[in-house]
């Protein structure tokens, strides 16, 4: 779907990141998984209502040999400029402590079970929230 151009300038702003191809493709593709997820739905603002606002990041992955191979865009909401009680009610994100990782490998090794790494591209777009946003 999308075509494989890579840059090695990391944009700084959203100016910068629309004049080159690399990024408008990247963030094309983060854009894409959004739709493909049902991440989110244009609505009319809420009288009373605070609206999140939004940024990009970009990032270049590199392989061993500190080559780029990826460009990276996320569309992340600006969450730390609300407050809790007023904006949301709580907040968690599930993360493996790092003893319990200690805990796996070792167990793994001591029963020589093979491990495999992996990464899931779009691990934080399929929390959907009680609350009215």
């Amino acid at each position: 779907m999308f075509a494989l151009t890579m840059s090695t300038a990391k944009p700084r702003n959203i100016k910068e990141a629309m004049v080159d191809s690399a990024w408008i493709e990247a963030m094309q593709e983060e854009l894409y998984q959004f739709d493909r997820l049902q991440v989110w739905e244009l609505v009319d603002k809420t009288f009373g209502k605070t609206v999140i606002r939004l940024k990009w990041l970009w990032r270049n992955k590199k392989d061993e040999g500190q080559t780029v191979i990826r460009n990276k865009a996320r569309h992340v909401a600006k969450g730390y400029a609300h407050e809790e009680g007023i904006n949301f009610e709580e907040s968690f994100a599930l993360v493996a402590r790092l003893e319990v990782v200690w805990i796996f490998v070792a167990y793994a090794a001591q029963k020589y079970f093979l491990i495999y790494q992996m990464d899931v591209k779009t691990a934080f777009l399929n929390g959907p929230l009680k609350e009215e946003v």
